[in-house]
Order: structure tokens, then C-alpha cells, then sequence
């Protein structure tokens, strides 16, 4: 089967959950930047978590299908489908995507996964690295994806418990637990809210709030970074490095978000704001392990949807 683009929208990429394994090398995780977004999206087309479906930014795609399939939007309102549900698209059917309603992004999966080739592993586009994906790149109008021509029913009229999906907000409390250097800073971080600015992008979403001053003199030593980490620039305000982020870094380290709350923090668009509030590592661990549990139950769910 095959997917025209006929309008590629602002940023329309190709993603999965990411290029694990390789950071020791100086490669960048990648993939979707809502994972949970991109995991039930696939679920609900009954495809692996893992399988390479589209990410919208802001302005989304019109695509054109040339044989029926089934397909399922999950993140930010993008207007054209209902959000966390399968649907039905008839042979040279088309979808035209608006601009987001809520939220920033969103991810949209289709029935047998996108076939592009894996690079290191991953399907996932690293823009700045042109790896992985399409062509290493954005989508551009004219171009066309491929899927298999598969035929998948869902059975019977449903929608899945709310309650498994991430607490979306434009002014989200995003959960942290303390980084290296977060007593040179104080506890300003938590005291205030920040602008989201508009520089945001796949590597980082820059904030914009009080300025955050370090008591610790000199430069530091470059170290690990990951999706979560909180640096803190010579101009004081935060950047949370996001799915495309570098893999070591020289500025200081503040906070990690913990991994329940980046989606909350990937679907947050220039002028929304957010709150930090300090967690205990074995918070987030043990939220992590229930969101799975809930993924889990979720994925056994709709294993008995389809025929």
C-alpha cells in the first residue's frame, strides 16, 4: 500500500520509540517524542509498540491512501480523526490534518507499520544527523511512504480507559528528581513557573522564566545527558533535552524529568507554561512500573479487539 503525501505539514517525520544501545557511541536516542502516544497509537491498530508510524508538529499532513487500512491518532488534536481509537480508511481515501486544537504533536499509526529501513536498529528520523527514517529528513509534499497491504477489522465499538493515558496540560506540574549540581542552585526551580519559548525543538524545549543563578564557580567537566535531563545554561534558564538531545553535556544538571511526565513536557507548545516539583527516585521508579502494568493490561485488551 501506498501513502502519497500530497501536503507534508510543518514537521512530519517518521519515528519509533528511538536508536537504543548506541549512546556510548554518540548517537542520540531519537523517536517519538510522546513514546506513550506512539505505543498506544500502534496498539490500538493492533501493531508491535514499537512499529514506525508518523509524527504530526503543530500543522499536520493531508495523506492519501491508495487501499484500505486501518489507522489510529493518539497525543495532540490534529481535527481529522477522533483521538485513541481505530479507524476504518477506505481505498484512496484522504485525510487532511489542520493545526493542533491541543497539544503539540501527535502520532499516527498505521496498520502493518511504515516500511522504511531500519538504521542502527531504529526506523526513527534523527533530523540533525539525517539518519534513519526517510531519507534522513522531514516529509516533503510529493513523497511517498509504504505499508503493507494488510487487512485488519476491529471488532465492535469501544474506546480505551482514559486513565491510561498521560495527564495533558498546558501548565503541567512535571515531576523531577534532582540532578548533579542541583545544590548550587537552590530551590528557585520549584518556586515559579516557565515559558515554554518558541526556539523549542526535538533536542530541547527552552523555557523562559527567573533566572536560575549557580553558587559553584568554573566550568564543568562534559557528562551524560539523557531525554529528562534539566541543563542550565550560562544565561540561566532551563533546557529539558528532549528525544534528539546530544549525549553528553558541559552545562549543569539541575533536575531529570522523570519518564511518566515527558509526555507532558513533548505535547507542550511556545507559550505554555510548566511547574517543576521535586520526587524521590523510587517515586518515579515505582510510576514507571505502573504505567507499564497499565500498558500492559491495555495491550492484552486489545489483543481480543481484532480478527
Amino acid at each position: 500500500m501506498e501513502i502519497k503525501i500530497h501536503r507534508a505539514g510543518l514537521l512530519t517525520t517518521v519515528q519509533d520509540l528511538g536508536r537504543t544501545g548506541h549512546r556510548a557511541a554518540g548517537v542520540p536516542l531519537a523517536g517519538a517524542m510522546d513514546p506513550v502516544a506512539l505505543r498506544i497509537a500502534n496498539l490500538l491498530v493492533g501493531n508491535a509498540e514499537n512499529a514506525a508510524a508518523l509524527e504530526l508538529t503543530l500543522l499536520g499532513p493531508e495523506l492519501e491512501f491508495s487501499a484500505a487500512t486501518l489507522v489510529a491518532i493518539a497525543g495532540g488534536d490534529f481535527g481529522a480523526l477522533p483521538l485513541w481509537q481505530p479507524v476504518r480508511v477506505r481505498a484512496g481515501g484522504r485525510i487532511k490534518f489542520g493545526a493542533a486544537r491541543t497539544g503539540c504533536r501527535a502520532c499516527l499509526a498505521v496498520a502493518g507499520g511504515l516500511e522504511v529501513a531500519p538504521v542502527l536498529g531504529s526506523r526513527s528520523t534523527d533530523l540533525r544527523a539525517t539518519l534513519g527514517g526517510w531519507d534522513g529528513r522531514a516529509l516533503r509534499d510529493g513523497d511517498t511512504l509504504r505499508a503493507p497491504d494488510l487487512v485488519r477489522e476491529s471488532i465492535g465499538h469501544w474506546h480505551i480507559d482514559e486513565r491510561v493515558l498521560p495527564a495533558y496540560s498546558r501548565a503541567p506540574t512535571v515531576r523531577v528528581v534532582r540532578g548533579a549540581q542541583a545544590g548550587e542552585f537552590g530551590d528557585e526551580i520549584f518556586a515559579s513557573a516557565f515559558k515554554v519559548t518558541p526556539q523549542s525543538d526535538r533536542m530541547g524545549v527552552r523555557l523562559a522564566g527567573p533566572v536560575l543563578g549557580r553558587a559553584g564557580a568554573g566550568d564543568l567537566v562534559s557528562s551524560t545527558v539523557v531525554p529528562g535531563t534539566v541543563q542550565v545554561p550560562p544565561d540561566g534558564q532551563p533546557i529539558v533535552l528532549m528525544a534528539d538531545a546530544q549525549t553528553i553535556g558541559g552545562y549543569p544538571k539541575i533536575a531529570h524529568v522523570i519518564t511518566v511526565d515527558l509526555p507532558l513536557v513533548a505535547q507542550l507548545r511556545p507559550g505554555d507554561t510548566l511547574r517543576f516539583r521535586p520526587v524521590m527516585l523510587a517515586e518515579a521508579h515505582e510510576l514507571a512500573l505502573a504505567r507499564e502494568r497499565a500498558l500492559a493490561i491495555l495491550h492484552e485488551g486489545l489483543v481480543q479487539k481484532f480478527r
